[in-house]
């Protein structure tokens, strides 16, 4: 096996390694060190002599070891035995060998759940999860997030320590419970796919492998729990909107605008399956936000041309969204809807009307709308000096130099 699959497939295994040891030992944090460790290991010798005929429990039986060894360095027998009878029921203690699936639950998916723990900020989360879900290592979160090393570690150990403080056993949450850890589950794989598909800072504007990552566990959940409308719903916004990237940047990694993309590009095996997921899930009469998204998402790659975009049905569908999403950016994007749809000066008498919306404070996203419809509008002056303010407030060098380009061709001409 070439070591591009050996890294997949320890990718894929990760956090099966991690949930079986955290179920039957629990300890997350000391867990998950030892599963890190293990991967490294797998990933020395793998290459080198060959992929084991049982992977899984080759990684479970490397983790278990140095897991044990961790424990031992922290505390004596009965004194670990204590602190966990503190904290865990009895009923809980009760688990299936480790390198034997649960009964009641996909390991991974109470993995997921663990890492998306309301105890958690949304950057512990993110960084839990593409550590533990993911199989990423540190230093590979730390460059997605263009952070050093020591500041993603930190922030890494204080989510673990949290986890661990919170005495949280390693199952499936049930009820109202389990519908909420969902939510945030979804809500991490999101933000996790934006930041890698319209990146916040750094040179590029896209960064491929948070967004592949995203995909791969959306793809996952949904295979976990293939009948909730959202969870398809947000693949399907994946799938739909990361169709476009291969067009989304110039030869010289240069933003191009939606309307300037060369549509062959786009991944359309990627538009039909997003298509396929999105009419699913609607289909189920539970409209959420991820599928009113995903459904927006769908209406822009099915048009063959800019020009035939059905901007009505858009704008239908963002002030359904706008009912179930209080979001200032869903009431920007509407305002976009309603400039192409009923003209550039109602578009921009709502872009105007969000200016005093403190969320929306510092946000490149609004001088850039702004400076669009007025330069539709023929307000050349208006919309250079938009264009300016919003490449000033912006993180990306991207995205800077195009502002800075726009600006420059309303000076120029």
């Amino acid at each position: 096996m070439t070591d591009r699959g050996v890294e997949d497939l320890l990718r894929a295994l990760a956090p099966q390694v991690l949930g079986a040891l955290t179920r039957r030992y629990g300890h997350f944090d000391s867990a998950e060190d030892a599963t890190q460790e293990a991967l490294i290991a797998a990933a020395a010798a793998w290459p080198r002599d060959g992929v084991p005929e049982r992977p899984r429990a080759w990684l479970i039986t490397v983790a278990s070891r140095r897991l044990t060894d961790l424990l031992r360095a922290e505390q004596a027998r009965r004194r670990r035995e204590d602190t966990v009878a503190a904290r865990v029921l009895p009923a809980d203690r009760l688990a299936a060998p480790a390198d034997r699936p649960a009964d009641d639950a996909d390991d991974t998916l109470v993995l997921l759940f663990l890492c998306c723990h309301p105890a958690l900020s949304p950057a512990s989360q993110i960084a839990l999860t593409l550590r533990a879900v993911g199989g990423l290592g540190t230093a590979e979160v730390a460059r997605a997030f263009l952070v050093p090393e020591a500041t993603m570690t930190r922030r890494i150990t204080r989510g673990k320590q949290r986890i661990r403080d919170s005495g949280v056993p390693f199952r499936m949450p049930v009820g109202g419970e389990r519908v909420e850890r969902l939510a945030a589950v979804l809500h991490v794989l999101y933000l996790i796919f934006n930041e890698g598909y319209a990146s916040t800072a750094g040179p590029a504007l896209l960064r491929a492998d948070l967004s592949a990552e995203a995909i791969r566990l959306a793809r996952l959940v949904h295979r976990l729990v293939p009948d909730d409308p959202e969870v398809g719903g947000l693949l399907a916004l994946m799938l739909l909107t990361d169709a476009r990237a291969p067009a989304r940047t110039g030869p010289h990694g240069e933003l191009v605008p939606m309307a300037e993309q060369d549509r062959r590009r786009w991944k359309h095996d990627q538009i039909a399956e997003g298509v396929a997921l999105v009419t699913a899930a609607l289909a189920r009469g539970r409209p959420g936000p991820y599928q009113l998204q995903a459904a927006i998402a769908a209406l822009h790659d099915e048009a063959p041309s800019a020009a035939d975009t059905d901007w009505a049905q858009i704008t239908a569908l963002y002030e359904v969204l706008m009912r179930v999403s209080d979001s200032p950016v869903v009431a920007l994007n509407h305002a976009v809807a309603v400039a192409m749809s009923r003209g550039a000066e109602a578009g921009l008498a709502l872009v105007d009307g969000l200016a005093a919306d403190r969320r929306l404070t510092g946000d490149p996203r609004l001088p850039a709308v702004r400076a669009h419809l007025r330069e539709l509008l023929g307000d050349r002056p208006g919309a250079r000096d938009a264009y300016r303010e919003a490449a000033n407030r912006s993180t990306n060098l991207a995205r800077q130099r195009y502002l800075h380009t726009r600006a420059a061709r309303l000076d120029a001409d």
